[in-house]
């Protein structure tokens, strides 16, 4: 039977395209806000790190009426790197709502998405969003996305697909693409007539897919998933199992605890039915990927397999001069246990253990962005640790050596075509397509990962900050041979003590500066960039000589240029392959593996040597 009154849909798109912002219309045009109820901008965005940098890391749910239907929403990641978020939360719903921005286009976490969607045989709404931009190009960009249904293989069902034009900040929607809509009376309409009920059997044993992991200090881990079939009352025994490792079943549990969504609050529930989107708690446990049943017929259900990570970072204990200054965890073992707790609510990461060493920890995940926003949670938390230059997993294929790729979309004014193709023959880039939009010029470009690490700084500069790049993986191809990491040095601190405005201003007509005046720094401490390529050893703690000769004005003259303050992101794109970085909650220190200049300096002769 179906469950009409019912319809489970995820709202799926590139970065920045207005998911979030979509949702929060939804929300506000359903009643589920009080008239005199004050509303936050992305309520979606519920975590700190989400609000600060206006992107989605964790998929959320929420639920909304409608004509007296209930319509669960999904709202999902939008960047690439965490797109595991994205593959599991399908498993939960019927159809999908696929935002385009109407001036960028389909972008390359756009393929990705629809790619999963299109294969588990979602239907989709289109949903071309932003149409009140100044710059929108709608029927490019319609023609646009059919291409891309197209280059996908969607099944004519799916080329058939709806075709809706919105603007999610002013709440407005249109079928047609030259008019602007007055309410989103016409999503709502179409969720109801185009996705379909979640087709179900109630009287069949209950089972349950754990598609999401919440936790809670006062009942631990909650299991959020799609009722498959069945129905579960509150207290029921409940046993776990895991489709690829069928032997394995858990004790019996109870259900001690059901919720449903209702808005943007779970409510407790006695009574949970097949075609719903619920959460459990009660099981010890449970992680993403188990099948919850009753005992009378334990069936595990197939999980969708995640994408392996491509990239690794090497985390380890602190063992600068300054280490435990500031953090609250320190030991190997807090961050051990930290690091694989992450692992039971994030499918797309893995730790494993370094063989020769008791204090480092292998982190893999799925790009830049996705380790980084666990380095800066855990450092939050109050960690203390450091991490190494990120590096790619490869892999033997066939017995050839292959290396990840990335699609990588790039957007650039017409004048800065020149210097951005060099840029990226320069990283074993190859272009597959360039074409106008305006004056501006879009590039489709397949590029090694690594190509990509601490590039972002070199783009922004040969476009003059008006460039927008956006990539995706693609495949694994033949390794394409080495290629420069870095084209800059560092300036490293010569001695421990405290920065003086006189040993800065030497030092600052050897490069450019990371740090000012009255800073802790420590032997081997990188404190700055050198143009060249070459490492440059500075005393920024040497003191002014004090002599009985005084000239006007001669202590005056030291002017200090204001140092570049560097961000997390930054910080990993400038490490160097012999370089770490120290991470504590205060603190984002770069610093050389060799921390003594002398051992530094005997190390690089012996490898000269070789």
């Amino acid at each position: 039977m179906q469950q009409s009154k019912l319809r489970n849909v995820a709202i799926i798109a590139h970065v920045d395209h207005g998911k979030t912002t979509l949702v929060d219309a939804l929300l506000q045009q359903s009643g589920v806000y009080r008239e005199n109820q004050e509303v936050v901008e992305r309520v979606m965005d519920s975590g700190d790190l989400e609000r600060e940098r206006g992107i989605t890391i964790l998929a959320k749910n929420t639920a909304v009426s409608y004509n007296g239907v209930k319509i669960n929403i999904v709202d999902t990641p939008g960047h690439a790197d965490f797109g595991g978020e994205v593959e599991r939360i399908l498993k939960m719903v019927n159809g999908v709502i696929l935002l385009v921005d109407a001036a960028e286009g389909p972008m390359p976490q756009t393929r990705f998405v629809l790619s999963r969607a299109l294969e588990m045989g979602h239907r989709v709404i289109v949903v071309v969003n932003k149409i009140d931009r100044p710059d929108q190009r709608v029927h490019e960009v319609i023609d646009e996305t059919l291409e891309l249904l197209m280059d996908l293989d969607a099944t004519d069902e799916q080329l058939d697909s709806p075709f809706l034009f919105c603007a999610a900040r002013q709440g407005i929607c249109s079928a047609d693409p030259d008019t602007l809509g007055t309410n989103l009376k016409p999503l709502f309409d179409t969720i109801l007539d185009y996705i379909p009920a979640p087709e179900v059997d109630l009287d069949a044993p209950f089972q349950m897919l754990v598609s999401s992991i919440d936790y809670n200090e006062f009942v631990g881990r909650i299991a959020i998933g799609r009722v498959e079939r069945g129905t579960l009352k509150q207290n029921q025994e409940i046993q776990v199992c895991n489709f690829h490792d069928p032997d394995n079943v858990s004790k019996k549990f109870k259900a001690s605890a059901l919720f449903e969504y209702i808005g943007l609050s779970r409510v407790p529930c006695a009574l949970a039915e097949a075609g719903n989107i619920i959460a459990l708690s009660g099981i010890g446990d449970v992680t993403i990927g188990d099948t919850v049943c009753v005992p009378e017929c334990i069936e595990p259900l197939e999980f969708v397999k995640v994408s392996a990570p491509t990239m690794e970072m090497t985390f380890s204990v602190n063992d600068s001069p300054y280490a435990g200054k500031d953090g609250k965890f320190v030991t190997s073992r807090q961050i051990r246990d930290r690091l694989y707790r992450e692992t039971l609510k994030d499918v797309s990461l893995r730790v494993t253990d370094v063989e020769d060493s008791t204090d480092s920890f292998n982190v893999a995940g799925r790009g830049e962005m996705h380790l980084s926003i666990l380095i800066e949670t855990m450092r939050r938390e109050g960690y203390e640790f450091q991490v190494s230059p990120p590096r790619v997993l490869l892999r033997t294929i066939d017995g050839v050596k292959c290396e990840p790729m990335e699609r990588l979309v790039i957007d650039v004014p017409g004048d800065c075509v020149g210097s951005v193709i060099e840029q990226m023959g320069a990283r074993k880039g190859d272009l597959l397509d360039m074409n106008p939009v305006g004056e501006r010029m879009k590039m489709n470009f397949i590029i090694p990962s690594r190509g990509l690490f601490g590039y972002r700084n070199d783009f922004l500069t040969a476009t003059r900050g008006e460039g927008i790049m956006a990539s995706v993986f693609d495949s694994y191809a033949p390794f394409k041979g080495e290629l420069e990491r870095r084209s800059t040095g560092s300036l490293i601190s010569y001695e421990t003590g405290v920065s003086i405005t006189y040993g800065l201003y030497n030092a600052q007509q050897r490069g450019v500066l990371f740090i000012g005046a009255g800073v802790d720094v420590y032997e081997g401490m990188i404190i700055g960039m050198n143009p060249k390529n070459e490492d440059v050893t500075v005393n920024v703690c040497k003191k002014k000589q004090l002599t009985n000769t005084r000239a006007s004005g001669s202590d005056d003259a030291l002017r200090l240029i204001p140092p570049r303050q560097l961000s997390l992101e930054q910080c990993l794109e400038f490490l160097a392959d012999d370089e770490l970085l120290e991470v504590t909650p205060l603190h984002l220190r770069l610093r050389k593996r060799i921390l003594s200049n002398d051992l530094r300096m005997k190390s690089i002769h012996s490898k000269k040597n070789r």
